[in-house]
């Protein structure tokens, strides 16, 4: 089973700028192992449904650590399947369109 899920979380109440708590958040995402894609609206995020779970919970706790309020919104798709849906969903789709679109690249450690 493959779930992918989308998720952006910031603080509410501090201000315009985020970024700071935000790059907090996607250092717990890259050191969970599990494969994700940033993007300008937020991170999404391959994975079984508890590991997931468990990297938006610490991006939570890593929050309110620091602030009275949090702000997430989630999104998901389970599916029965393989792995790797990151990296296929966007190539079915670039095959379609003949690779002319602008798209979110890799991110590597």
């Amino acid at each position: 089973m493959s779930l992918l899920l989308e998720f952006s979380i910031s603080p509410l109440g501090k201000g315009e700028s985020v970024s700071d708590d935000v790059a907090e958040c996607l250092a717990i995402v890259r050191d969970s192992g599990l494969d994700y894609r940033l993007h300008a609206m937020g991170t999404v995020l391959e994975g079984e449904w508890d590991d997931v779970m468990a990297v938006v919970k610490k991006c939570r706790d890593c929050l309110r650590a620091r602030h009275s309020r949090i702000f997430c919104i989630i999104k998901f798709d389970d599916r029965d399947g393989p792995g790797g849906r990151l990296e296929r969903k966007v190539t079915s789709v670039l095959d379609k369109v003949d690779g002319s679109l602008n798209v979110v690249e890799r991110v590597d450690d």
